[in-house]
Protein backbone atom coordinates (compact mmCIF):
# COMPACT_ATOMS: atom_id res chain seq x y z
CA UNK A 1 0.00 0.00 0.00
CA UNK A 2 3.14 2.22 0.74
CA UNK A 3 4.52 1.74 -1.84
CA UNK A 4 1.53 2.68 -4.74
CA UNK A 5 1.15 5.51 -2.44
CA UNK A 6 4.88 6.46 -3.13
CA UNK A 7 4.36 5.76 -6.66
CA UNK A 8 0.94 8.03 -6.85
CA UNK A 9 3.17 10.84 -5.39
CA UNK A 10 6.08 10.44 -7.51
CA UNK A 11 3.60 10.77 -10.56
CA UNK A 12 1.45 13.90 -9.09
CA UNK A 13 4.89 15.44 -8.93
CA UNK A 14 6.19 14.14 -12.57
CA UNK A 15 2.53 15.72 -13.74
CA UNK A 16 2.57 19.27 -11.99
CA UNK A 17 6.47 19.32 -12.91
CA UNK A 18 4.95 19.11 -16.72
CA UNK A 19 2.84 21.26 -15.89
CA UNK A 20 5.30 24.33 -14.95
CA UNK A 21 7.66 23.46 -18.01
CA UNK A 22 4.89 22.89 -20.53
CA UNK A 23 1.67 24.90 -19.41
CA UNK A 24 0.08 24.85 -22.51
CA UNK A 25 1.10 21.44 -23.85
CA UNK A 26 -0.94 20.21 -21.01
CA UNK A 27 -3.95 22.58 -21.08
CA UNK A 28 -5.26 21.87 -25.29
CA UNK A 29 -7.53 24.55 -26.12
CA UNK A 30 -10.75 23.88 -27.91
CA UNK A 31 -13.80 25.62 -29.26
CA UNK A 32 -17.52 25.06 -30.10
CA UNK A 33 -17.01 25.91 -33.57
CA UNK A 34 -17.43 23.10 -36.54
CA UNK A 35 -14.34 24.64 -38.11
CA UNK A 36 -11.36 26.81 -36.31
CA UNK A 37 -8.25 28.45 -36.81
CA UNK A 38 -5.84 30.42 -35.21
CA UNK A 39 -2.93 32.03 -37.16
CA UNK A 40 0.03 34.31 -37.00
CA UNK A 41 -0.72 37.05 -39.09
CA UNK A 42 3.31 37.98 -40.36
CA UNK A 43 4.41 34.72 -40.55
CA UNK A 44 1.43 32.84 -41.77
CA UNK A 45 2.29 29.74 -38.97
CA UNK A 46 -1.18 28.22 -38.03
CA UNK A 47 -1.26 27.78 -34.13
CA UNK A 48 -4.27 26.15 -33.55
CA UNK A 49 -6.35 24.36 -36.37
CA UNK A 50 -10.25 22.41 -35.92
CA UNK A 51 -11.39 20.61 -39.15
CA UNK A 52 -9.58 23.74 -41.11
CA UNK A 53 -9.88 22.59 -44.47
CA UNK A 54 -13.85 21.49 -44.12
CA UNK A 55 -15.74 23.79 -47.29
CA UNK A 56 -18.20 25.66 -45.17
CA UNK A 57 -20.77 28.67 -45.64
CA UNK A 58 -19.21 31.83 -44.97
CA UNK A 59 -22.15 34.47 -44.46
CA UNK A 60 -20.89 38.03 -44.18
CA UNK A 61 -17.36 37.55 -43.33
CA UNK A 62 -17.19 36.95 -47.66
CA UNK A 63 -17.00 40.85 -46.99
CA UNK A 64 -13.64 40.66 -46.08
CA UNK A 65 -12.51 39.77 -49.79
CA UNK A 66 -14.89 42.24 -51.42
CA UNK A 67 -13.45 45.33 -49.42
CA UNK A 68 -9.78 43.88 -50.08
CA UNK A 69 -10.75 43.80 -54.08
CA UNK A 70 -12.81 47.13 -53.76
CA UNK A 71 -9.32 48.62 -52.27
CA UNK A 72 -7.23 47.27 -54.87
CA UNK A 73 -9.02 47.83 -57.71
CA UNK A 74 -11.21 51.33 -56.95
CA UNK A 75 -10.74 54.90 -56.43
CA UNK A 76 -11.53 55.52 -52.00
CA UNK A 77 -13.19 59.24 -53.68
CA UNK A 78 -14.95 58.29 -56.69
CA UNK A 79 -18.41 58.28 -56.68
CA UNK A 80 -20.86 55.44 -56.60
CA UNK A 81 -24.46 55.88 -57.84
CA UNK A 82 -26.46 53.45 -55.99
CA UNK A 83 -28.65 51.37 -58.37
CA UNK A 84 -32.15 49.43 -57.31
CA UNK A 85 -30.65 46.42 -57.58
CA UNK A 86 -28.07 47.65 -54.62
CA UNK A 87 -30.85 49.46 -52.83
CA UNK A 88 -33.34 46.47 -52.82
CA UNK A 89 -30.59 43.72 -51.62
CA UNK A 90 -32.03 41.40 -49.05
CA UNK A 91 -30.68 41.17 -45.29
CA UNK A 92 -28.64 43.33 -43.34
CA UNK A 93 -28.34 47.05 -44.93
CA UNK A 94 -26.70 50.37 -44.25
CA UNK A 95 -30.09 51.68 -45.64
CA UNK A 96 -29.74 52.89 -49.15
CA UNK A 97 -31.55 54.34 -51.64
CA UNK A 98 -32.10 54.38 -55.38
CA UNK A 99 -30.21 57.14 -56.84
CA UNK A 100 -28.20 58.16 -53.89
CA UNK A 101 -24.78 58.94 -54.36
CA UNK A 102 -22.05 58.07 -52.13
CA UNK A 103 -18.07 57.70 -52.36
CA UNK A 104 -17.07 54.39 -52.63
CA UNK A 105 -14.81 54.63 -48.68
CA UNK A 106 -18.14 55.47 -47.55
CA UNK A 107 -19.41 52.77 -48.66
CA UNK A 108 -16.78 50.49 -47.36
CA UNK A 109 -17.71 51.71 -44.07
CA UNK A 110 -21.14 50.45 -44.44
CA UNK A 111 -19.97 47.35 -45.90
CA UNK A 112 -17.78 46.18 -42.99
CA UNK A 113 -19.14 48.06 -39.99
CA UNK A 114 -22.88 47.31 -40.41
CA UNK A 115 -22.77 44.60 -42.95
CA UNK A 116 -24.29 46.03 -45.41
CA UNK A 117 -25.46 43.53 -48.67
CA UNK A 118 -26.93 46.73 -50.35
CA UNK A 119 -23.26 48.22 -49.58
CA UNK A 120 -21.65 45.22 -51.06
CA UNK A 121 -23.67 45.12 -53.90
CA UNK A 122 -22.87 48.61 -54.76
CA UNK A 123 -19.44 49.01 -54.23
CA UNK A 124 -19.11 45.72 -56.63
CA UNK A 125 -20.99 47.32 -59.53
CA UNK A 126 -19.05 50.84 -58.65
CA UNK A 127 -15.66 49.04 -58.84
CA UNK A 128 -16.51 46.82 -61.88
CA UNK A 129 -19.25 47.54 -63.16
CA UNK A 130 -21.64 45.12 -62.45
CA UNK A 131 -21.76 42.09 -59.85
CA UNK A 132 -20.52 39.31 -61.75
CA UNK A 133 -17.61 40.95 -63.05
CA UNK A 134 -16.66 41.38 -59.76
CA UNK A 135 -17.60 38.29 -58.41
CA UNK A 136 -14.71 37.19 -61.14
CA UNK A 137 -12.11 39.60 -59.53
CA UNK A 138 -12.65 38.11 -55.87
CA UNK A 139 -12.28 34.96 -57.37
CA UNK A 140 -9.23 35.95 -58.97
CA UNK A 141 -8.03 37.26 -56.09
CA UNK A 142 -8.69 33.81 -53.71
CA UNK A 143 -6.60 32.05 -56.55
CA UNK A 144 -4.05 34.42 -56.19
CA UNK A 145 -3.51 34.18 -52.49
CA UNK A 146 -3.66 30.23 -52.65
CA UNK A 147 -7.05 29.65 -51.61
CA UNK A 148 -7.77 26.56 -53.11
CA UNK A 149 -10.90 25.55 -51.42
CA UNK A 150 -12.83 28.95 -51.80
CA UNK A 151 -15.86 29.83 -54.44
CA UNK A 152 -16.98 33.18 -54.46
CA UNK A 153 -20.59 33.01 -55.80
CA UNK A 154 -21.45 37.10 -54.99
CA UNK A 155 -19.83 40.19 -52.84
CA UNK A 156 -22.06 39.68 -49.51
CA UNK A 157 -22.12 36.55 -48.42
CA UNK A 158 -25.99 35.35 -49.18
CA UNK A 159 -26.42 31.66 -49.06
CA UNK A 160 -25.03 30.24 -52.44
CA UNK A 161 -24.12 26.03 -53.34
CA UNK A 162 -20.92 28.04 -55.31
CA UNK A 163 -20.39 30.42 -52.46
CA UNK A 164 -17.97 28.60 -49.78
CA UNK A 165 -14.88 28.66 -48.25
CA UNK A 166 -12.69 26.76 -45.25
CA UNK A 167 -11.57 28.26 -41.76
CA UNK A 168 -7.77 28.32 -43.08
CA UNK A 169 -8.53 29.76 -46.60
CA UNK A 170 -10.20 32.54 -44.73
CA UNK A 171 -7.17 32.93 -42.37
CA UNK A 172 -5.00 33.46 -45.48
CA UNK A 173 -7.29 36.04 -46.71
CA UNK A 174 -7.79 38.02 -43.29
CA UNK A 175 -3.72 37.93 -43.02
CA UNK A 176 -3.91 39.30 -46.39
CA UNK A 177 -6.36 42.19 -45.67
CA UNK A 178 -5.12 43.45 -42.73
CA UNK A 179 -1.50 44.37 -44.44
CA UNK A 180 -3.59 46.63 -45.92
CA UNK A 181 -3.60 49.88 -44.06
CA UNK A 182 -6.68 51.59 -45.02
CA UNK A 183 -8.54 47.85 -44.66
CA UNK A 184 -7.09 47.96 -40.94
CA UNK A 185 -8.42 51.50 -40.55
CA UNK A 186 -11.69 50.72 -41.64
CA UNK A 187 -12.39 47.54 -39.59
CA UNK A 188 -10.59 48.87 -36.60
CA UNK A 189 -13.07 51.79 -36.42
CA UNK A 190 -15.95 50.83 -33.69
CA UNK A 191 -18.56 53.94 -34.77
CA UNK A 192 -17.75 56.38 -37.48
CA UNK A 193 -20.66 59.62 -39.53
CA UNK A 194 -19.88 59.23 -43.45
CA UNK A 195 -22.40 60.12 -45.92
CA UNK A 196 -25.06 61.27 -43.37
CA UNK A 197 -25.32 58.14 -41.66
CA UNK A 198 -23.93 57.44 -38.00
CA UNK A 199 -22.70 53.68 -38.06
CA UNK A 200 -21.26 51.30 -35.41
CA UNK A 201 -19.19 48.15 -35.88
CA UNK A 202 -20.98 44.79 -35.16
CA UNK A 203 -17.71 42.99 -33.78
CA UNK A 204 -17.80 42.99 -30.13
CA UNK A 205 -14.86 41.78 -29.73
CA UNK A 206 -13.22 45.60 -30.76
CA UNK A 207 -14.75 46.03 -27.05
CA UNK A 208 -14.15 43.08 -25.12
CA UNK A 209 -10.61 41.33 -26.37
CA UNK A 210 -7.89 43.21 -25.29
CA UNK A 211 -5.91 44.29 -28.51
CA UNK A 212 -8.34 43.66 -30.74
CA UNK A 213 -8.01 45.41 -34.21
CA UNK A 214 -10.90 43.93 -36.27
CA UNK A 215 -12.51 41.85 -38.24
CA UNK A 216 -15.87 40.78 -39.77
CA UNK A 217 -18.63 39.11 -38.29
CA UNK A 218 -21.60 36.83 -40.27
CA UNK A 219 -24.76 34.74 -40.28
CA UNK A 220 -27.04 33.20 -41.89
CA UNK A 221 -29.28 30.38 -40.84
CA UNK A 222 -27.62 27.86 -42.67
CA UNK A 223 -23.93 28.91 -42.60
CA UNK A 224 -24.59 29.76 -38.56
CA UNK A 225 -22.32 32.57 -36.62
CA UNK A 226 -19.23 33.01 -38.70
CA UNK A 227 -16.63 34.92 -37.34
CA UNK A 228 -13.46 36.23 -38.18
CA UNK A 229 -10.84 38.43 -35.99
CA UNK A 230 -7.25 39.86 -35.59
CA UNK A 231 -6.02 40.95 -32.42
CA UNK A 232 -2.61 42.74 -32.10
CA UNK A 233 -0.23 42.52 -28.56
CA UNK A 234 3.37 43.01 -27.91
CA UNK A 235 3.72 43.83 -31.68
CA UNK A 236 1.88 40.46 -32.80
CA UNK A 237 -0.66 39.93 -34.83
CA UNK A 238 -3.05 36.62 -34.79
CA UNK A 239 -6.25 36.24 -36.72
CA UNK A 240 -8.80 34.01 -35.55
CA UNK A 241 -11.80 32.16 -37.57
CA UNK A 242 -14.85 30.14 -36.59
CA UNK A 243 -18.05 28.78 -38.65
CA UNK A 244 -21.02 27.99 -37.48
CA UNK A 245 -20.10 28.55 -33.91
CA UNK A 246 -22.72 29.63 -31.51
CA UNK A 247 -20.05 30.78 -28.73
CA UNK A 248 -17.71 32.88 -30.63
CA UNK A 249 -17.40 35.67 -28.91
CA UNK A 250 -15.70 33.46 -26.12
CA UNK A 251 -13.63 31.18 -28.24
CA UNK A 252 -12.14 33.84 -29.53
CA UNK A 253 -11.07 35.66 -26.23
CA UNK A 254 -9.75 32.14 -25.29
CA UNK A 255 -7.90 31.30 -28.78
CA UNK A 256 -5.85 34.73 -28.40
CA UNK A 257 -5.45 34.01 -24.62
CA UNK A 258 -3.85 30.52 -25.70
CA UNK A 259 -2.11 32.33 -28.79
CA UNK A 260 0.16 35.27 -27.45
CA UNK A 261 0.99 33.26 -24.49
CA UNK A 262 1.83 29.82 -26.45
CA UNK A 263 3.30 30.97 -29.15
CA UNK A 264 4.92 34.59 -29.08
CA UNK A 265 6.72 36.15 -31.78
CA UNK A 266 10.79 35.81 -31.33
CA UNK A 267 12.23 38.18 -33.26
CA UNK A 268 15.36 36.81 -35.15
CA UNK A 269 16.79 39.32 -37.25
CA UNK A 270 16.30 43.09 -37.48
CA UNK A 271 16.31 45.44 -40.88
CA UNK A 272 19.68 47.04 -41.05
CA UNK A 273 21.52 44.68 -38.26
CA UNK A 274 25.34 43.43 -38.97
CA UNK A 275 25.36 39.97 -39.30
CA UNK A 276 28.80 39.41 -40.63
CA UNK A 277 31.33 40.22 -42.98
CA UNK A 278 32.20 38.45 -46.69
CA UNK A 279 35.08 39.11 -48.66
CA UNK A 280 36.31 41.17 -51.52
CA UNK A 281 39.19 40.53 -53.90
CA UNK A 282 40.46 43.51 -56.19
CA UNK A 283 39.30 46.00 -53.45
CA UNK A 284 40.99 48.90 -51.33
CA UNK A 285 39.31 46.49 -48.10
CA UNK A 286 39.37 42.65 -48.12
CA UNK A 287 36.12 42.64 -47.04
CA UNK A 288 32.80 44.06 -46.66
CA UNK A 289 30.19 44.23 -43.35
CA UNK A 290 26.46 42.47 -44.67
CA UNK A 291 23.48 44.17 -43.32
CA UNK A 292 19.78 42.48 -43.43
CA UNK A 293 17.46 44.17 -45.74
CA UNK A 294 14.19 43.21 -43.34
CA UNK A 295 13.19 42.03 -40.15
CA UNK A 296 12.24 38.35 -39.50
CA UNK A 297 10.59 37.30 -36.42
CA UNK A 298 8.67 33.79 -35.88
CA UNK A 299 6.25 32.39 -33.30
CA UNK A 300 7.93 30.10 -31.51
CA UNK A 301 6.43 27.49 -28.32
CA UNK A 302 8.73 26.92 -25.34
CA UNK A 303 11.16 24.62 -26.36
CA UNK A 304 11.30 25.43 -29.77
CA UNK A 305 14.68 26.93 -31.20
CA UNK A 306 15.17 28.61 -35.04
CA UNK A 307 18.41 27.70 -36.85
CA UNK A 308 19.98 30.00 -39.21
CA UNK A 309 22.49 29.15 -42.15
CA UNK A 310 23.75 31.63 -44.25
CA UNK A 311 23.69 30.87 -48.15
CA UNK A 312 26.58 33.23 -49.53
CA UNK A 313 29.43 33.60 -52.22
CA UNK A 314 32.78 32.65 -51.10
CA UNK A 315 33.60 36.42 -52.30
CA UNK A 316 32.86 39.60 -53.79
CA UNK A 317 34.79 41.48 -56.83
CA UNK A 318 35.48 45.21 -56.46
CA UNK A 319 33.95 47.28 -56.92
CA UNK A 320 31.45 46.76 -54.86
CA UNK A 321 28.29 49.16 -53.94
CA UNK A 322 26.64 49.71 -50.35
CA UNK A 323 23.49 48.37 -51.10
CA UNK A 324 24.45 45.04 -53.05
CA UNK A 325 22.25 41.88 -52.39
CA UNK A 326 25.03 39.44 -51.09
CA UNK A 327 22.96 36.21 -50.06
CA UNK A 328 20.62 35.18 -47.69
CA UNK A 329 19.72 34.01 -44.09
CA UNK A 330 17.93 30.85 -44.25
CA UNK A 331 15.58 30.09 -40.91
CA UNK A 332 14.68 27.01 -40.26
CA UNK A 333 12.40 25.04 -37.57
CA UNK A 334 13.02 21.50 -36.84
CA UNK A 335 14.91 21.02 -40.36
CA UNK A 336 11.93 22.50 -42.23
CA UNK A 337 12.71 26.30 -43.86
CA UNK A 338 10.50 28.97 -42.71
CA UNK A 339 11.82 31.71 -43.93
CA UNK A 340 14.45 33.90 -45.65
CA UNK A 341 15.65 37.20 -45.86
CA UNK A 342 17.79 39.01 -48.01
CA UNK A 343 21.56 40.17 -46.64
CA UNK A 344 23.37 43.69 -48.47
CA UNK A 345 26.63 45.02 -48.33
CA UNK A 346 26.49 47.68 -45.84
CA UNK A 347 29.37 49.83 -47.49
CA UNK A 348 31.19 50.81 -50.76
CA UNK A 349 34.18 48.95 -51.48
CA UNK A 350 36.36 50.83 -54.28
CA UNK A 351 38.51 49.04 -56.69
CA UNK A 352 42.42 49.05 -55.90
CA UNK A 353 44.52 50.97 -58.71
CA UNK A 354 46.90 48.39 -59.92
CA UNK A 355 49.59 50.00 -62.27
CA UNK A 356 50.23 49.30 -66.07
CA UNK A 357 52.23 46.67 -66.85
CA UNK A 358 54.26 48.32 -68.53
CA UNK A 359 55.29 50.66 -65.69
CA UNK A 360 55.86 47.99 -63.18
CA UNK A 361 58.13 46.39 -66.02
CA UNK A 362 60.27 49.22 -66.40
CA UNK A 363 60.51 50.00 -62.95
CA UNK A 364 61.88 46.31 -62.24
CA UNK A 365 64.88 47.06 -64.97
CA UNK A 366 65.17 50.41 -63.01
CA UNK A 367 65.59 48.80 -59.80
CA UNK A 368 68.02 46.39 -61.22
CA UNK A 369 70.29 48.95 -62.99
CA UNK A 370 69.03 48.51 -66.55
Amino acid sequence: METRFKRFLTLLCAILILYSVFPCRVCAISTSATSAVLMDVDSGRVLYAQNENAKMLIASTTKIMTALVALENGDLNSTVKVTAEAANTEGSSMYLKTGEKLTLETLLYGLMLCSGNDAAVAVAQGVAGSTDKFVKLMNQKAKELGMTHTSFANPNGLDDEKHYSTAKDMAVLACAAMNNETFARIVSTRTVTVGGRTLTNHNKLLSYVDGCIGLKTGYTKAAGRTLVSCAQRNGQRLVAVTLQDGNDWADHAALYDYGFSAYPAQRAMTIGEAVGTLAVTGGLSSSVPLVAANSFSWPLAQGEKLEVRFELPESLRAPVAAGTSAGQAVFSLSGKEVGRVELLCGSDTLLAIQPPTSLLRRLRILMQGG
